[in-house]
């Protein structure tokens, strides 16, 4: 009897030794999981709390049913009841398919179309989307996998404890292969779903960078073509500088060379990348019509520049006057680009009676002022010369015939060969201009003033050089005036001028002023 006893008290022994190791190995599972803080345990935690929610609330409604409802007891379940059905419409996405957007297959949708070298970069970063979400599903796999392995761990390590008491650990057992039954279920849909996504994503990624392809050729193709433009281009000024002598003629050819060109390129860039091309030129129309009106003066400087390199006009290096808003400047072109003409202001007479003797700066015209302004051009189709013009003060009693002889012949003289070199260049210009008479004899004539006689002398000189041969002149005369004893300057020439060219600056400053008061009014 003793001998039964020391053996019952053995095996009871054992089986406790047994039971506590099972349950220190469960304890350390339990503790794994815990520190694996997975969204897969997250979403399977909350699929448990809203079934023992759910579980709960029923209670509490038929424990209600029994009770009086106006008791304490009846208030404190009904308090319960209200935060039980607070959670559980907070967990109401746990309560069929806990692991619905783990295991779903991620959609494929807005598959850029690369259709321009632009796109390549959009379809470059949507498949590196696709691989990102990839590694997601990935990355889910292998944690589901080490949670299912942790799972089965738990199932021999429960079995076995059920094997020594099987009241104690079914409920256990129970859960934990309901647990396995749902994680199982997700890791096949997540199979399942990641296949799916593997060959749609090869597709797409074969299909993207068959269409990368076909835009870097496409590419490859239309930049062989604009630089075949771009050394065509280059051929053609090349032969104009080397074959043309005429330094106006090429530099105009130059440049309508480079416009051609420019636009040549961008128009290759737009129908090979444009789909629609009457869209573009409805969208163009739409565009300009809108532009034309906001930008009237930009247009206009455009326009004005196709009119001076088409009719020809102006050219690059003419000596011309430009009247704009009071201003006046007279110089060469020195460039004519599509929005400004670039003149450089050189010492004339305007410099003295209206710049304040300033000059030598750089002046930018806008190409509208051929439209809203006065533009005057003392070297058209190679015309160099211009008529200047002298005035002198002579007393009543001078001797008006010995004067007009003695203005004409110094005139003569002196711009004899202005006078040839115009004649011959004027009988060029009949050929495009109805020119009857050619005249080109120093011009002398009087007006009689308050004060004396006028003399005016109107002579030819060069367009570029005209204060040099209105100073050897109006010296000569000077000096041969007062020679002669019977031709008089009246003293009252410098009053006289001095009141004129005041007068002329007034007026000057009113226009100014009331062209800025109507542009005032009108932005008003």
């Amino acid at each position: 009897m003793r001998g039964f006893s020391l053996l019952f008290l053995l095996l009871g022994l054992l089986f406790a030794d047994s039971v506590s190791e099972l349950q220190s190995k469960l304890d350390n599972l339990n503790k794994k999981l815990e520190k694996n803080d997975s969204v897969w345990l997250q979403k399977y935690k909350n699929f448990e709390d809203y079934g023992k929610i759910s579980l709960e609330i029923a209670k509490i409604q038929d424990n209600l049913k029994k009770l009086d409802g106006n008791s304490l007891e009846a208030n404190t379940l009904k308090h319960s009841l209200q935060a039980l059905q607070h959670q559980e419409k907070l967990l109401e996405s746990y309560k069929t398919n806990p692991f619905k957007g783990l295991v779903e297959k991620p959609a494929i949708t807005n598959v850029p179309n690369i259709n321009n070298p632009l796109a390549i970069v959009t379809g470059l970063s949507y498949i590196k989307a696709m691989r990102a979400k990839l590694t997601t599903l990935q990355q889910h796999q292998k944690v589901l996998q080490q949670i299912i392995a942790n799972i089965n761990e738990r199932l021999e390590i429960l079995q076995e404890l059920r094997a020594l008491d099987s009241k104690k650990w079914e409920t256990s057992l129970y859960q934990e292969k309901v647990k396995k039954i749902e994680f199982k279920s997700a890791q096949n849909l997540l199979n399942a779903s990641l296949d799916a996504y593997v060959k749609d994503m090869e597709e797409t990624t074969q299909n993207i960078k068959a269409q990368i392809k076909d835009q870097l050729f496409k590419l490859l193709y239309v930049l062989l073509i604009a630089c075949a433009s771009i050394v065509l281009a280059w051929v053609l000024k090349h032969l104009s500088h080397k074959y043309l002598y005429n330094d106006e003629r090429a530099y105009t050819i130059n440049k309508a060379i480079n416009f051609i060109n420019a636009n040549v390129v961008v128009l290759i860039f737009l129908f090979a990348y444009l789909e629609n091309v009457s869209y573009l030129v409805t969208m163009l129309g739409f565009v300009g019509a809108g532009f034309a009106i906001a930008m009237r003066d930009l247009f206009m400087s455009m326009l004005g520049w196709l009119t001076m390199i088409l009719k020809g006009s102006v050219h690059v290096g003419d000596r011309i006057k430009v009247s704009k808003d009071g201003n006046t400047y007279v110089g060469d072109v020195l460039d004519i680009s599509m929005l400004y003409i670039t003149l450089f202001e050189d010492v004339t007479l305007t410099t003295y009676l209206k710049n304040n003797g300033r000059a030598g700066r750089i002046v930018f015209i806008p190409n509208n002022c051929i439209f809203n302004g006065l533009l005057t051009n003392y070297s058209h189709l190679g015309l160099k010369t211009v008529w200047d013009s002298l005035d002198f003060f002579l007393t009543f009693d001078s001797n008006h015939e010995r004067a007009k002889e003695i203005a004409t012949q110094i005139a003569t003289e002196c711009s004899k060969d202005y006078s040839q070199t115009t004649a011959t260049q004027l009988a060029k210009m009949r050929t495009k201009y109805a020119l009857r008479t050619i005249e080109t004899a120093p011009k002398v004539f009087y007006m009689a003033e308050k004060e004396g006689m006028r003399l005016y002398v109107s002579y030819l000189t060069n367009a570029y050089a005209t204060l040099t041969l209105r100073s050897t002149i109006s010296t000569a005369i000077v000096q041969a005036f007062l020679k002669t004893h019977d031709v008089f300057l009246s003293p009252a020439l410098k009053e006289a001028q001095e009141k004129q060219e005041q007068e002329v600056q007034e007026k000057q400053v009113q226009e100014v002023q009331e062209k800025q008061e109507k542009q005032e009014k009108q932005g008003d």
